[in-house]
């Protein structure tokens, strides 16, 4: 074992190295005709040398460009913040993380591979380069997220990833606010849409407080937040949530709450008076529904859901198999163009049944995996999947910051479960990586032979050995 783990990093070294010249080869060309290549150049292979370092150094800066979703523009390809800033830790995540990944890690990727293999008959069946991107772009914001998460949570930084990704919600909050009174003191009393420092939706703005408020509700024990810190802050984030009016974000944020008041293995116990506050939320979202479907406005939020649906049906008839393709919307090839806001009708529109099967088989077994982990990190994680799956019944799925925070936030819990287990002490015989034993292999015993009895010979139980078949000499 020890062997294969040298020889692996010595192939990692010889990658590194060989990529590292090429690419100071390259800045080095590129200095006289292309000076500011030069400089992105020269920062990436100062940024590689972090990595190789601490590998979780810049997924951990990172992490609080998650929220951020304005467009910029990359080799003439329009990317949020969000996309670049997943990408940019993806790349030292995956290459210099630590391995080998938590058995439920594992499982976790191989579902989300299992799926990204049923959408490339889509790819295949409808050729377009907004379909070969996306389906790239879906498996970063899954499995890349995922390894991010992992990489900071397994280098036992979890409890500053998620300050750091509060921090930054906290922020979004506090903007939404500020805006809202604004707004109020004008007689507005709408849904507070935030303009500054650019436009957000109030459906994003609301998805990321709620999924921050269940972050600071749940606060698992090595988050170490106190109580007196996170109570005012989940109470900050719900005035956030409920000055934008989203439906969605109080719908997601209310399931989450009662996944983690009813569960039965929890990290801690807690009271199920919260379960009131959920009830007002609730008749809230149906007191706004109920009007909306009395104004008889066929334009408003409900009725264009509902046309929505129809419309989504009609294009995934064109090949209910392998559906219209990832982002048909961005093709001329329908008279309607709009992402389903229905998280199982979009794939089912975009991939078919085939897709539509392999998304429900990774969901589901996602939340298997997680309800099975030990709650002092798995509470965490299984609440956060809850909340964004509960939102996105109502609302799009595959969009950049809301898709990759919750899984960024399980990674972490993935990976400071197995830095716990590494640190902990481990019982004789017992290794950490793999569970084999590491001591040497059984023996038979040789007793004297005591004066006036015949010869006997004790023997060992035999135990399991790293090294092969237990051997045996008398």
């Amino acid at each position: 074992m020890k062997g294969d783990s040298t020889l692996r990093r010595g192939v990692q070294v010889t990658l590194g190295l060989a990529v590292l010249l090429t690419v100071l080869v390259g800045v080095g060309l590129l200095v006289p005709s292309h000076p500011r290549l030069a400089v992105v150049g020269a920062v990436s292979v100062l940024a590689l040398g972090i990595a190789s370092i601490s590998p979780s150094f810049i997924p951990l800066l990172c992490i609080p460009l998650l929220i951020l979703v304005a467009r910029v523009s990359v080799g003439g390809v329009q990317l949020s913040v969000s996309d670049v800033a997943l990408a940019a830790a993806t790349i030292p995540a995956v290459a210099f993380g630590q391995r080998p990944y938590s058995t439920p890690m594992r499982t976790l990727l191989w579902l989300n591979a299992g799926y990204q293999f049923a959408t490339l008959f889509t790819v295949v069946n409808n050729p377009y380069t907004a379909n070969a991107v996306e389906w790239v772009h879906a498996w970063f914001l899954i499995s890349g997220a995922l390894v991010v998460g992992w990489t900071v949570g397994r280098s036992g930084a979890g409890r500053l990833g998620l300050t750091l990704l509060m921090g930054s919600i906290v922020l979004l909050a506090l903007v939404t606010l500020v805006q809202a009174t604004r707004q109020y003191l004008t007689g507005d009393f709408s849904e507070v849409y935030v303009t500054w420092p650019y436009d957000m939706h109030k459906n994003f703005v609301g998805t990321i407080c709620a999924i921050g408020a269940t972050i600071a509700y749940v606060r698992p024990e090595w988050m170490r937040w106190s109580s007196r810190v996170a109570l005012p802050v989940f109470a900050f984030l719900v005035a956030a949530i409920l000055v934008t009016q989203s439906r969605q974000a109080l719908i997601g944020l209310v399931a989450a709450l009662v996944v983690v008041v009813l569960r039965t293995r929890s990290d801690r116990r807690r009271s199920k008076l919260v379960l009131l506050l959920t009830v007002p939320a609730l008749v809230g979202v149906t007191l706004m529904v109920r009007d909306q479907v009395r104004s008889g406005n066929q334009f408003n939020s409900v009725f264009q859901r509902l046309n929505w649906f129809q419309d989504s049906l009609t294009v995934w008839g064109t090949d209910p198999w392998f559906g219209a393709g990832l982002r048909w919307w961005y093709t001329d090839r329908f008279t309607v163009r709009f992402q389903p806001p229905n998280a199982e009708i979009e794939v089912l529109t975009t991939a078919g049944v085939v897709g539509l099967t392999a998304f429900l088989v990774m969901v589901v077994g996602s939340l298997v995996v997680l309800g099975r982990m030990e709650p002092l990190y798995g509470t965490l994680a299984l609440a956060v999947l809850v909340c964004r799956l509960a939102q996105t019944q109502f609302d799009l799925y595959w969009v950049a910051s809301q898709a990759s925070i919750p899984l960024v936030v399980v990674g972490i819990c993935l990976g400071m479960q197995a830095h716990a287990a590494a640190a902990a002490p481990q019982p004789v015989g017992r290794s950490v990586k793999d569970g084999s034993t590491d001591h040497e292999p059984t023996r038979v015993l040789d007793l004297p032979r005591p004066r006036g009895q015949v010869t006997w010979v004790r023997h060992v139980p035999p135990v399991r050995s790293a090294v092969g078949p237990a051997e045996s000499r008398r």
